[in-house]
């Protein structure tokens, strides 16, 4: 059972169908093995897969080789994909904003020509690379040394550790945010097959087991720069933190359409579980948590459409899409009873995957003091 988002007011006919098929694709195949998949990793054809049906360059322009579609359907893609397997989510959500949109966006015509289009068709693996063993939230303590090679203008050597990073274990290319000087900070394309790379072991994780989380580490490995700030580089987190939200949205969905219809078939006392005031009550404060939190989300996706700011509407939609997800799963928990603590229902997974939207792109502290600071700026500028 697939939860469905009411009506679809800012996407076109278009996109509608392409989000169909994305629906046929989680209920067909994503859904049946994502139990599956928890056990290992992501399939080796996954990307390929998504790519045949338009879920990989979803924010790469159709002149570029992509499958453009606006931000308010990426983000619906991503909480339908949430709804099969959140790590597939995750995945699809960081490869989209994270890293196409840094190759269309801040590479060179020459960076771009190499590596887009092999990445759209889901050949060529990525992965973003900014967390390290001491700079997590704290983005600018990153200690990762990027250094000239003498005689080959653009390419860096890079030594430091990456750790944390989504798809890492697996990826071919890899963006990696670096210190240029003391004060500023850019990125750079670093391929994983040379001898400067070094992966070390998968990180285990309690959800979103299915992708593969590592570290690593760089001694004299060879980067190719791409001319951009770092300002520039994590601009992308807007659209970024979005998807991520919407990855939560449908996380709750999912949980809470178990959730009711466990509560309608399960009986204690010679009663429906969904006619106790007390389990009534959760149901009631789920579907309106997860209401609000949709529509959070597709004000900030129609924002990032019109061409706004979205730094502010970005963060709350996080901020509140995730932590609705997270009590919604454990109300489901709850309501399933001894039973959702076992692997036979789906919402002890859904439990364990939702937290990991609290942490990933900007945990829900740093949320807070984004808004916050865009609450005080906006004040400032009005008064």
């Amino acid at each position: 059972m697939i939860a469905t988002n009411p009506g679809h007011a800012t996407t076109t006919i278009d996109e509608q169908a392409f989000l169909s098929k994305v629906q046929d694709f989680v209920t067909s195949y994503v859904l049946p093995n994502t139990r599956e998949w928890e056990n290992d990793r992501l399939p080796d054809d996954i990307f390929k897969r998504c790519s045949e049906i338009g879920l990989l360059g979803m924010t790469v322009p159709v002149v570029d080789g992509g499958h453009w579609v606006s931000c308010s359907a990426y983000c619906d893609a991503c909480r339908i994909l949430a709804q099969g397997d959140p790590a597939l989510s995750m995945n699809i959500a960081a490869i989209n904003a994270l890293c196409l949109g840094h190759l269309v966006k801040l590479t060179t015509p020459e960076q771009k020509s190499k590596y887009l289009a092999p990445a759209v068709r889901g050949e060529l693996e990525l992965a973003w690379g900014l967390t390290e063993p001491d700079a997590g939230s704290d983005a600018r303590r990153v200690q990762t040394k990027a250094t000239p090679i003498a005689g080959r203008p653009g390419y860096f050597h890079l030594n430091g550790q990456k750790m944390f990073i989504t798809n890492g274990g697996r990826a071919d290319l890899i963006i990696i945010i670096a210190r240029v000087d003391e004060k500023n900070l850019s990125a750079f394309l670093m391929e994983t097959d040379q001898p400067g790379f070094r992966l070390g072991p998968r990180i285990p994780t309690i959800g979103v087991k299915a992708s593969w989380t590592s570290q690593f580490e760089m001694t004299d490995a060879v980067a190719w720069h791409t001319p951009c700030t770092f300002e520039e580089a994590i601009s992308f987190l807007g659209r970024g933190r979005l998807a991520i939200a919407a990855m939560a949205l449908g996380i709750a969905e999912k949980a809470h359409a178990l959730t009711v219809d466990y509560a309608t078939r399960r009986e204690q006392f010679n009663r429906r579980l969904c006619d106790m005031q007390s389990v009534q009550n959760m149901i009631a404060d789920s579907e309106t948590e997860i209401e609000a939190a949709r529509l959070l989300v597709q004000k900030g996706a129609a924002m990032f459409d019109r061409g706004e700011d979205v730094t502010k509407a970005a963060s709350m939609a996080k901020l509140f899409a995730s932590e609705t997800s997270n009590r919604v799963t454990n109300r489901a928990i709850q309501i399933h009873g001894g039973r959702g603590m076992t692997f036979e229902h789906l919402v002890e997974k859904l439990w364990r995957d939702a937290k990991l939207t609290e942490i990933g792109e900007g945990c829900s502290e740093i949320q807070r003091m984004v808004i916050a600071k865009q609450v005080v700026n906006e004040r400032a500028t009005k008064a």
